[in-house]
């Protein structure tokens, strides 16, 4: 199958008659900015572009194409970027909500469009039946999945079918539409993809991850479904996150037929073989799993994704979040710091809750000979997602360590990248600080000690403004479809099930004791996606469903030592992010000269708390909104 090029439709008229005509004829011609109906669905390369325009608009939340949104909670730390600092320092989830707020989503234009050219394909006769019938499964594949954008965001929203048209009449009564409610916007998702399922072709061996397959229809019912499940569920902890119409929130009732649902869409899913968990390189964990973002060429696991293609459509993801040192562009990198907080959640491979260990019971420092010591025998996710001090990218030293200490304990350090300073009895002067830092407050250094390493693209220039990269956003893969029927599983009294499917995810990490059924609890569920989904846009969303958000970000400060006893709580507060400093020993004539200690450290800019209220699980809906539509109900709480 031809993969969709998304062209610019007025460029199909370039094609228009040689010669001159005379003047008069000049003014009967038609623009060449616009297309009849029956121009544009005239031939199957005029509907595919147009198609491929409605896929260029499929809408993300958090994406490598906008690393700043990986900063908006606990995951990430902005290094740079200056409206994403105050993020990270302080930010209320609160309003505006609405009106280009930082989760509201409301494109009717968008649905119409898909609408329009559901109506107009349908019509045409310029194509085959069967090409037809493909073509109009892929739009509605569309439709859906930008309803379960909306239904995410807002609740239950108007549900159109059709291309709605003014007609000038000065009524617009027959434009307005109520919201549904909730559980009816997650079963036309749900039902959507039960249908296209049998008309939308099978991906084979990763041969079609950027268009519609049944794959990815099975993907998303399971995941819809899963959504209104423990919305239901778990709606009953946040009592006033409803309405009376059903318009938000969902009757506990109707959990478990959810939870069916999403678990019956998985096992077809996985019972169809297309997919499987990458393991082409089962000899470096790490390395493997951080070629799922990467390895375009038959990768079993991908289902669907945002593709990309140098000298054509390219995303910027390893040019902002490059390290500081060897960055092939200096006037960006090192923006997105991944924080302490996600990195201690990463288990001990004995399926342990370890904080890195910095201190003796005693309080004193434990030495490491070797800076990378600290982070060994733990969960390959781990060094696959973040990049470590001690690593090496494209060949060199990322040089993250933030001074040296001296055997009295004091510091000799830089505010520089790379800076030099004296050492005592030396005379020449050395780098005392890392040119990766970390250098608390300064811009694109590791001020966590971390940075990114998931989705970043190894090709020489990839971090260059000129070429950038190809690498794929990766929607939906079969690792998350496993996580998805462990949930359904668990939650359907299903233990020896959910362990069979989240032992499968974490073998691949190297976690080679296998769980047992009594070991699945709801913590054990949240924090299996909190590693292995970890910057692939899921945290906010299920944090939500789950209805556990505004208790994960209450808005009240947390120390280290309430986050490093609560590793693998699903609901323990994590509202301030926290970083750790490698420090060189300086001491030539005492202990311990030339290893490694660390501290733990609060980052400066961290002066607020993140502060999720109830009226932030739904978005708001503006004024300007209710007033185009009364029918409209506003979201509770607001």
């Amino acid at each position: 199958m031809k993969k969709i090029k998304i062209l610019i439709i007025g460029l199909l008229l370039l094609a228009a008659a040689a010669g001159c005509k005379k003047d008069s004829d000049f003014l009967n011609n038609s623009p060449y900015s616009l297309l009849t109906d029956k121009q544009a669905y005239g031939s199957l390369s005029g509907i595919t572009s147009i198609l491929g325009g409605l896929y260029a608009s499929y809408v993300d939340f958090q994406t490598i194409t906008n690393w700043g949104n990986f900063t908006l909670f606990d995951e990430g730390y902005a290094s740079g970027g200056n409206g994403n600092v105050q993020m990270t320092s302080n930010y209320p989830y609160g309003n505006p909500n609405a009106v280009n707020g930082p989760w509201f989503e409301y494109q009717y234009n968008y649905v119409r469009g898909i609408n329009l050219f559901i109506q107009l394909c349908g019509a045409t006769s310029a194509i085959a039946d069967s090409t037809r019938k493909q073509l109009i499964a892929e739009a509605k594949f569309l439709r859906a999945a930008y309803y379960f954008e909306m239904v995410k965001r807002e609740g239950g929203v108007p549900l159109i079918f059709e291309p709605l048209t003014y007609d000038n009449s000065g009524k617009v009564n027959t434009l307005l539409y109520p919201r549904k409610k909730e559980s009816e916007i997650y079963d036309f998702i749900i039902n959507t993809m039960d249908t296209l399922k049998d008309i939308l072709p099978k991906s084979t061996n990763g041969s079609l991850v950027d268009r519609a397959s049944r794959g990815v229809c099975l993907a998303m019912e399971t995941r819809a479904a899963l959504y209104a499940g423990s919305i239901a569920k778990y709606g009953a902890n946040t009592p006033t996150v409803s309405l009376p119409g059903g318009e938000v929130g969902i009757p506990v009732s109707q959990a478990n037929g959810y939870y069916q649902k999403a678990l019956a869409a998985a096992q077809e899913l996985m019972a169809d073989k297309s997919y499987s968990l990458y393991m082409k390189n089962p000899g470096d964990l790490a390395g493997n799993f951080s070629n799922i973002f990467l390895d375009k060429s038959a990768n079993p696991e991908v289902i669907f994704v945002q593709n990309f293609q140098l000298k054509a459509l390219t995303e910027n993801w390893t040019l902002n979040n490059q390290p500081h040192a060897g960055t092939e562009e200096p006037a960006t990198n090192g923006n997105l710091n991944p924080s302490l907080n996600l990195a201690m959640q990463y288990e001990m491979l004995n399926n342990t809750y370890q904080p890195f260990q910095t201190t003796d019971a005693g309080g004193n420092y434990i030495y490491y000979s070797n800076i990378s010591d600290i982070f060994k025998g733990r969960d390959a996710r781990l060094a696959a997602t973040f990049i470590l001090p001690g690593d090496t990218w494209k060949g060199n030293s990322v040089d993250i360590w933030a001074g040296y200490m001296l055997g009295n304990g004091s510091i000799i350090t830089s505010g520089t990248y790379g800076g030099l300073g004296t050492l005592p009895g030396q005379s020449a002067q050395v780098p005392v600080v890392g040119q990766s830092g970390p250098i608390n407050g300064l811009v694109q250094t590791a001020e966590t000690g971390f940075y990114v390493r998931k989705y970043l693209d190894p090709t020489p220039l990839s971090g260059t403004i000129g070429s950038q990269s190809a690498v794929w956003w990766v929607r939906y893969r079969y690792a998350e479809v496993l996580l998805n029927a462990a949930e359904a599983a668990f939650e359907l009294s299903q233990k020896d099930l959910a362990v069979q499917y989240i032992n499968q995810v974490r073998a691949r990490a190297g976690l080679t004791t296998p769980l047992t059924a009594d070991q699945i609890t709801f913590d054990r569920i949240v924090h299996e996606r909190r590693v292995e989904l970890a910057f692939e846009g899921h945290e906010f969303f299920d944090n939500k469903r789950w209805r556990i958000a505004d208790k994960v970000w209450n808005g009240q400060a947390v120390s280290y030592s309430q986050l490093a006893s609560n590793i693998g709580a699903a609901t323990a507060p994590n509202t301030q992010i926290y970083a750790i400093y490698p420090y060189h020993i300086y001491n030539p004539d005492g202990a311990h000269d030339g290893q490694w200690v660390f501290k733990i450290v609060k980052p400066s800019k961290v002066t607020g708390s993140y502060n999720f209220a109830l009226g932030n699980y739904y978005s708001q809906f503006s004024a300007n909104v209710i007033s185009s539509n009364p029918l409209l109900v506003q979201n509770p709480n607001q």
